[in-house]
């Protein structure tokens, strides 16, 4: 779960591994020179008040290297002392999509930097430590954001057809905190269950991003107790489109799922609170990597 601060710790900053495709199977991560410590690092900095890690990291590679991201894995995260403090980064592996660099005080040079020599360029250990964890990976091409929809109340109290069930108030604060959090991992499609309290949990997210929702009813809980191969098949489709798609579906069929595609091991049950979302990468059709997000519950 993703978090404004981590207790234990009187510093929290976040940052991540930028990384872009240099040609032949190759990629390039990006280290960044600050003239104040002459030093080489990857970048990162402090949470803002009230900011959690994963928008701190984003918001910090934005600032310091100018490039836009799609957040794909955790990598962790490390403590160390800053005089009499202690301080914890969390770390991402985020795709470079654009934007470049401008030189400021604080950063006066960018360089791109396949893996093995950036760790040789890199000045402190939880770098390289963060480094090594990307390299072990392979990188993705294709991430599924998996949520669960917002509250809708109780079933029993609404009159109508179930799946014409809307979100209640809190499902709605919910739905807009999704559309700070979703648009992170910079998705290029959009799809739900047919349930309106599925389709109104992204929208704020679609209308954010311009993009279209497709209803896709194989996901809902029923059509999937009902032709769990169908929904299956449909989500292998969604994976092998080698973009990042974010899905709404239920409480019943995302563990379903996520039993079939998910690495062996993330988790001893997926289980997903309403609201809540998990981030799955793919490197040719076979999941690397599984995390959970609960910033949206609150």
């Amino acid at each position: 779960m993703d978090a404004p601060n981590r207790s234990g710790y009187g510093i929290a900053a976040a940052g991540g591994v930028v990384w872009r495709d240099a040609g032949q199977g190759r990629v390039e991560v990006a280290i960044i020179h600050r003239n104040r410590y002459d030093d080489w690092t990857l970048p990162k900095g402090k949470l803002e008040p009230g900011e959690t890690e994963l928008l701190a990291a984003v918001r910090e590679v934005g600032e310091e290297i100018g490039s836009r991201v799609a957040v794909q894995r955790r990598l962790g995260r490390g403590g160390y002392r800053v005089g009499r403090e202690s301080k914890s980064v969390a770390f991402w592996s985020m795709h470079h999509r654009g934007g470049h660099f401008e030189a400021s005080q604080e950063v006066d040079r960018m360089r791109w930097v396949d893996p093995g020599p950036a760790r040789d360029l890199l000045s402190y250990p939880l770098d390289r430590e963060m480094l090594d964890r990307f390299a072990d990976t392979p990188v993705p091409d294709s991430v599924l954001v998996l949520v669960r929809h917002a509250r809708a109340g109780k079933r029993a109290n609404w009159p109508g057809e179930d799946s014409r069930r809307p979100l209640d108030n809190d499902g709605r604060r919910q739905a807009r905190r999704l559309a700070r959090l979703l648009p992170c991992f910079a998705p290029e499609q959009i799809a739900s269950a047919d349930r309106v309290r599925c389709v109104q949990t992204v929208e704020p997210t679609a209308e954010f991003l311009g993009l279209p929702i497709e209803i896709r009813p194989a996901f809902s809980d029923e059509s999937y107790q009902a032709d769990p191969v169908r929904a299956l098949d449909e989500l292998r489709e969604l994976i092998k489109a080698e973009a990042s798609t974010v899905l709404c579906s239920q409480g019943e069929a995302i563990p379903a799922l996520l039993d079939v595609v998910a690495p062996r091991g993330v988790a001893e049950s997926f289980v997903t609170r309403k609201a809540a979302t998990w981030v799955v990468s793919f490197a040719d059709g076979v999941s690397v990597a599984a995390d959970y997000y609960e910033d949206a519950v609150r």
